[in-house]
Order: C-alpha cells, then structure tokens, then sequence
C-alpha cells in the first residue's frame, strides 16, 4: 500500500484532506506540530481524528517557535475578532506563523523520506492562500521542487517527491461538503485561534468566523461548541 505523510492540525481542513488522501488509498503517516501555539488544544483533536480515521500511523513533534514569535499565534499579540475579511483580504494577517508550513514540510519531507513514502498532503486552500504567503501555488511547486534537488531518493533516481493540495481550489463550504461525504467527524475538530481554557471556540477570531461560514454556505450544523454566538 502507497505512504503519504499528511499534514494535520485537526481543523477542518487539515482532516479533510487526510480523508482524502485514504480515499485516494494511501496508508497516512498523519504528522502535527505543537509548537507553542496559544491553541494547542488542536493537537488533541488530531489525535482524536487521527485515531477515529484510523490512520498508519500518528507523530506529534514539539518545536519552540514561541521563542521566535512574530505572529499572535505564538506571541502576545491580540488576536483580531470580527474581523471585516474584505477590508483584509488584502493584508497579511498577524495570525501568520513566520516560515510556520515551510518548516512544517520540511519535517514531513524528512519523514517521508526514512519512510520511502513520496506524497505530501496539505490542506492549504484558497482562502489561505489569499492572506498567507505560504499556502499560494507557487510556493506549493516551489518547494515540491526544491524537494527533489534535496532528497536521497530523488537524487538517485528512485523516486521523486509530490507535494498534495486537494483543497486548493475550494472554498470552505465545499471543503465542509468533501468531508461529509467522504465521512469526516467534524465534531472531533478545532479551528479557533483563541479558545476559552476548556476548548470551547471564541466565535469571533478569522478562524472560527470562517468556519462558521462554511457551515452556514454547505447547509449544515456545525456540531462544535461557540462562546459567541
């Protein structure tokens, strides 16, 4: 059975392009990051569906990148709510990780690697890509690229690496759509930047307001708990 490395954070798209990556037949090596996020609950919630979709395996690496900061994700800078998207749209967010998926590929590129796997799944979407430098096409080849001039198994011609984005071109609601059908647990997800101290999602932050969206767009309940209704 084929290996992909799939990257999951436990939000909604992260496990829905795990599901599809099972649906494709892959056996999934699911990889997550905590790396001093201030909503590190989402690690829990990927071992959840992790294990719910039972995947090959699951590895959660630490990292500090809390001690890098620069993004309100892993520093102290307030995260924004009720946020105007258009008014943003063109703005990089201070929810930006600094180099946040270029280290997180990196990693999974080391693992598929000792795991003679050759496909790399993501989540990024084009929602992502309109205000993260990092989730745009052209990085995704970039590094697909940039992979295969770094590889052992690339280099000796025995097989070359592909970085997966099956989210790319769909906007939430599809994205929410996908899953369902393909039989994604939602309510074992996380998506909110700014969790309450016992999970529950603020409602507010771009996150949970896209989320929220997208449920509302697919015609459907989304079957996780709100501070703010």
């Amino acid at each position: 059975m084929k290996k992909a490395v799939v990257l999951l954070s436990g939000g909604v798209d992260s496990v829905t392009a795990m599901a599809i990556a099972m649906h494709e037949g892959y056996a999934v090596h699911a990889l997550s990051f905590n790396y001093g996020q201030r909503h590190s609950i989402e690690i829990e919630k990927a071992r959840r569906s992790a294990k719910a979709m039972g995947v090959a395996k699951h590895l959660v690496l630490t990292m500090d990148l809390a001690s890098i900061g620069g993004s309100a994700l892993t520093d102290s800078i307030p995260i924004p709510k009720n946020r105007d998207a258009a008014a943003g749209a063109h703005e990089i967010p201070v929810t930006y990780v600094p180099a946040r998926n270029t280290i997180f590929l990196s990693c999974a590129l080391a693992w598929a690697e000792v795991l003679h796997a050759y496909d790399i799944f993501i989540g990024v979407h084009a929602q992502d890509y309109s205000g993260y430098p990092d989730c745009r096409p052209e990085y995704l080849h970039a590094f697909e690229h940039m992979a295969n001039l770094a590889i052992k198994a690339a280099v000796e011609g025995r097989g070359k690496i592909r970085i997966h984005a099956p989210l790319l071109n769909l906007g939430k609601a599809d994205i929410i759509r996908r899953g369902i059908a393909l039989g994604v647990d939602y309510s074992l997800t996380h998506s909110c930047y700014d969790p309450s101290p016992d999970g529950e999602a603020c409602g507010r932050c771009d996150s949970c307001l896209f989320r929220r969206k997208g449920f509302l767009e697919a015609g459907l309940t989304d079957p996780i708990v709100y501070l703010s209704t």
